[in-house]
């Protein structure tokens, strides 16, 4: 058997087991005939180039031979797209999960430990869950009764909230307000934040302010202080983080190792909040195998 056929079994045998040659190769999430054969192609180019400078003899296979055996190798099982395409969609995934742990453990201080942070739930709690939310985003609406009920049921739990305010003006102003009612330890921030999420139509500053006086601040300091220096620094902060993590929209969770975009439902959250006490990560090895 000439080394060349060996070569050609031998790319067979790879296609087959769906290892990590053709899988590291930036390539659509699905495979088709003519990618195969394109790749096929390459990989012979290579070898001949390899072999030139040594002045050996190599068979030239053309076309006309390649692609039959190429074309009867799918057709004898055409399901080999679908588990190649599988298992690029799994090394991207495996990839894509590296990738949030590195910039995560990078931002760690910033996301987990930054003294302003509003911080609701047991404060030493075994498993932190970040949110990052915009008051008129109808996706964080949705999503408080999930974390109310998170709260509710699990003493060990640590939320922290983060003002993201992105979508309109009216945003921006109520999160200066918040911020403001975070740091006043006499009014109930949690309170606060579920009042200005129940109250109908969009969200401005105003809206922020009535709350806000409701639960005994001074209106006319709020609007003062609204402007200044430490709300426009708190937001900023966020905007950087954001920006870092590459984050762009609302909401957008943190748990652990795992950045988690949009309103993905309490069992979701449940699951990687379990995870993380079991095995120190949202996903643990066991959940994968299952």
């Amino acid at each position: 058997m000439s080394r060349l056929t060996l070569f050609l079994v031998a790319l067979l045998g790879l296609l087959v087991g769906g290892t990590g040659v053709l899988l590291l190769r930036p390539a659509p999430a699905a495979l088709d005939e003519v990618q195969v054969r394109a790749i096929f192609g390459e990989m012979l180019a290579t070898e001949k180039a390899v072999d030139e400078p040594a002045q050996q003899s190599v068979a030239v296979l053309d076309p006309a031979t390649l692609n039959p055996m190429i074309e009867d190798f799918l057709m004898g099982d055409p399901a080999i797209l679908d588990r190649m395409s599988a298992k690029l969609s799994d090394a991207r995934l495996v990839a894509k999960r590296a990738a949030q742990r590195e910039i995560i453990e990078a931002n760690h201080v910033a996301i987990f430990n930054d003294p302003a942070d509003v911080v609701i739930g047991n404060p030493q709690g075994d498993v932190t869950l970040v949110e990052m939310f915009d008051y008129n985003c109808g996706y964080c609406r949705s999503s408080l009764p999930d974390i109310a009920t998170l709260l509710a049921e699990d003493p060990n739990l640590r939320v922290i909230l983060k003002e993201f305010p992105i979508l309109s003006e009216g945003s921006i102003e109520a999160a200066r307000v918040a911020v403001l009612v975070n740091g006043d330890k006499s009014v109930n921030y949690w309170d606060f934040h579920q009042q200005l999420f129940s109250t109908r139509g969009q969200v401005t500053g105003d809206t922020a302010l009535d709350v806000a006086e409701q639960m005994g601040m001074s209106r006319a300091r709020l609007m003062i202080d609204m402007t200044g220096k430490g709300p426009g620094e708190a937001l900023n902060k966020v905007y950087s983080l954001a920006q870092a993590l590459d984050v762009s929209g609302t909401p957008t969770f943190i748990i652990g190792d795992e950045l988690i975009p949009g309103a993905v439902g309490i069992e979701k959250l449940r699951d990687r909040i379990a995870n993380m006490r079991a095995c120190g990560s949202t996903v643990c090895p066991a959940a994968t195998a299952g």
